[in-house]
């Protein structure tokens, strides 16, 4: 739904209630200035929406491929390197 300013303001309780249902676009000076949502769809932006950081990141992959990580570290010590014996000509 779109609206313009005036009719937001006109009509604020309306405006709520439709945003329950979709996304209400406030227009002004004939652009969108604003969007109104529900309480649920904004909660859900935010949760998706939370940018991790780097180490927090590192230590989920860290916990998510623990095995995998093990396996390669093993396989190095054992054999080393795949490309150690290439000659470069």
């Amino acid at each position: 739904m779109q609206v313009t300013v005036m009719q937001a303001k006109n009509r604020f309780g309306a405006s709520c209630s439709q945003a329950k249902i979709e996304p209400v676009f406030v227009e002004k000076d004939g652009r969108i200035d604003t969007v109104i949502v529900s309480a649920q769809q904004f909660a859900k932006l935010q949760n998706s929406s939370q940018i991790k950081t780097l180490a927090q990141r590192e230590k989920q992959f860290e916990q998510t491929h623990s095995a995998w990580l093990a396996e390669q570290n093993s396989r190095f010590e054992t054999h080393g390197l795949w490309c150690d014996d290439l000659r470069v000509w």
